[in-house]
């Protein structure tokens, strides 16, 4: 009978499968796993040596050609400075090459060292934080939002869990994970709801899963391992260089044997003095200057990508680009950043450009802040859903401190967000002991829930044509392409004892 895969599995079979339980593996077995299965790292291709590097240099076919031309000046025509020159353009070039390469390799390794994230684990029923070339299979591993996931994990909790795999898959809105096993015989990368992938991102809730797989037996093993085995192209600039060589190869040596032939012909020399002619003319006529000349080019070149935050790791690669007609990618992260910014605001009946700002006695920053599950650095970045942090960023530029906020009117509850009924609702305390309840979430499915309009310090019952108002604003906004959030708010005396839908989300 054919093993079915993690995705198929319930979390008590995943367990049993890995030989683990939820408090997590021993120290002793985690090490025998380690020694057995080795770290939890993608294989690299296999490194060349410098004097390797070095030798690559000189496989270039006109490299081959001048290389010919300098021991045929030094040997034959006892034209040592001509063949000291050859040799010098050819080393240089050489140098130039390698220089790069080595000056591209250790920038790539720096960055490489810098993404290597760390694991929160389950160890003898003790939590651990290891870097993720430790993990081993069974390991039980705590997500939270900003976390990479750092192997493939079959979850086997999740709490409103959120994974952005645009990296692989392509999709841009982060998934919505369960814990449950799926069904059906092969289904997609995408649609394993219940697995989380190594290197993609937690955008949003907590989780826990079961590693499943490490280093190359990863989905983004894989693909490494399909790009380590991918056979070396040339580039069109070594195509042509190529073509360029070897036709004036064929040129020179024509014109020499006729120039030859024509001296013997008319008696203008003896035959050794009419070859060494011929030779002389031969590597005269060769361009000893052209990979000079096209060496500097591209690593001026390369110095200009570099100022872009691009690394060129061989030469000849930075002309390809300029080759290319047509370029087939996925949107996201490519042409596109996959960040949101708040482009309009609708309040008091109007709607405005973002960058006017919300004025006046208006509850709207505190609701988009609040109902809100951006998390916030110690350096000021931003972790979250798109979306999210889009609206927390808008806040910061209107001034409006979120961590200050918080500590004055901290989160004590929340209804959290799901795609039934479009909502998210968060509870805070204020000053004066009342609770404010903050919801956002879709505005047709807001409006249902809304019984009063907030117009500046006014609060009145929302009337039928004030409320096709915004609907009208909503579908408005929709046509230009923008996704709209609709923010509603109430101030009760009490948290109620049961905190869901029904007891916060009406008559706000």
């Amino acid at each position: 009978m054919a093993k079915k895969p993690p995705y198929a599995l319930s979390s008590q079979e995943v367990l049993q499968e890995e030989k683990t339980q939820l408090t997590g593996l021993s120290k002793e077995t985690a090490q025998t796993r380690l020694n057995e299965n080795g770290p939890n790292e993608l294989a690299q291709a296999e490194k060349k040596s410098m004097l390797a590097r070095f030798l690559d240099q000189f496989k270039d076919f006109m490299i081959i050609v001048l290389l010919a031309a300098a021991l045929i000046a030094g040997f034959l025509l006892s034209e040592w400075a001509d063949a000291g020159i050859i040799l010098a353009v050819v080393l240089l070039n050489a140098v130039f090459g390698v220089f790069q390469e080595s000056k591209a390799e250790e920038a790539i390794d720096a960055l490489k060292e810098m993404s290597t994230p760390n694991a929160h684990v389950r160890r003898g029923d003790q939590v651990l934080t290891i870097p993720s070339s430790q993990l081993v299979l069974g390991d039980i591993v705590l997500l939270e939002a900003g976390d990479v996931v750092p192997a493939d994990l079959r979850l086997v909790e999740s709490a409103n869990l959120k994974i952005e795999e645009s990296a692989l898959t392509g999709e841009s809105v982060p998934v919505d994970k369960t814990s449950e096993p799926l069904t059906g015989a092969d289904v997609g990368i995408g649609d394993r709801t219940n697995m989380a992938f190594m290197n993609s991102n937690i955008t949003y809730g907590r989780g826990v899963g079961v590693v499943v797989a490490t280093g190359m037996q990863t989905e983004v093993g894989r693909i490494a391992g399909m790009i380590n085995s991918a056979e070396e192209t040339t580039t069109p600039l070594q195509e042509n260089l190529k073509s360029l060589g070897k036709t004036l190869t064929v040129m020179i040596l024509v014109i020499a044997v006729i120039v030859f032939a024509v001296g013997i012909w008319r008696n203008a020399a003896s035959l050794p003095e009419m070859f060494l002619t011929a030779v002389s003319l031969a590597v005269a006529a060769i361009p000893e200057g052209l990979p000079a000349i096209v060496t500097i080019i591209l690593a001026l070149g390369t110095q200009k990508m570099a100022k872009r935050h691009a690394l060129v790791r061989k030469l000849p690669a930075v002309e390809t680009l300029g080759s290319t007609d047509i370029i087939a990618s996925d949107k996201t992260g490519t042409l596109t950043q996959n960040k949101m910014t708040v482009e309009k605001v609708y309040y008091d009946g109007q709607l405005n450009a973002a960058s006017a700002g919300i004025h006046g006695v208006n509850p709207l920053m505190t609701i988009m802040n609040f109902a809100n599950d951006t998390q916030v650095q110690d350096d000021g970045q931003l972790l979250g859903d798109p979306t999210e942090t889009a609206l927390v960023a808008y806040g910061k530029t209107q001034s409006f401190d979120l961590t200050k906020a918080l500590v004055a009117e901290p989160r004590i509850a929340e209804v959290p967000f799901d795609s039934e009924r479009k909502l998210m609702t968060t509870l805070h305390r204020r000053p004066d002991g009342k609770i404010l309840v903050a919801t956002k979430g879709a505005p047709d499915e807001l409006l249902k829930r809304v019984t009063n309009l907030a117009t500046g310090e006014n609060v009145a019952p929302l009337s039928d044509s004030e409320r096709d108002a915004i609907l009208k604003a909503n579908k408005d906004m929709a046509t230009q392409a923008l996704r709209v959030l609709g923010m509603a708010y109430k101030v009760i005396d009490a948290v109620p004892d049961t905190v869901n839908s029904e007891t916060v989300e009406q008559q706000l």
